[in-house]
């Protein structure tokens, strides 16, 4: 069973960074591709960023580009986001996902790690 769990959520003033990690298990990765949501209170979850576990295929959103870096480290089977020069609005529930390459739908969810961003 695929079990993935993130840390290093927390609070922070607006312009400080965060590292969030997200440790899996239960499979072999090397064919999955994994992504960062959030989620901000009365808003829709939205994709934050994603990358291929061989690092190959980063993709981020417009909202966080040239702030947020996506990596990996397969020997660790661990996923980072590196959050820089965060915003207010960068306060939300991050939830780390993955899914095979063959499919277009994350069907695997760790419980979320939640970021909250002071002004």
């Amino acid at each position: 069973q695929v079990q993935l769990v993130e840390s290093g959520g927390g609070l922070v003033q607006a312009g400080g960074s965060l590292k969030l990690s997200c440790a899996a298990s239960g499979r072999t990765f090397s064919n999955y591709r994994m992504a960062w949501f959030r989620q901000a209170p009365g808003k829709e979850r939205e994709l934050v960023s994603a990358i291929n576990w061989s690092g190959e295929l980063s993709y981020y959103a417009n909202s966080v580009k040239d702030r947020f870096t996506i990596s990996t480290d397969n020997a660790k089977n661990t996923v980072y986001l590196q959050m820089d020069s965060l915003k207010p609005e960068d306060t939300a529930v991050y939830y780390c996902a993955t899914r095979s390459l063959s499919t277009s739908v994350y069907n695997f969810w760790g419980q979320g790690t939640q970021v909250t961003v002071s002004s």
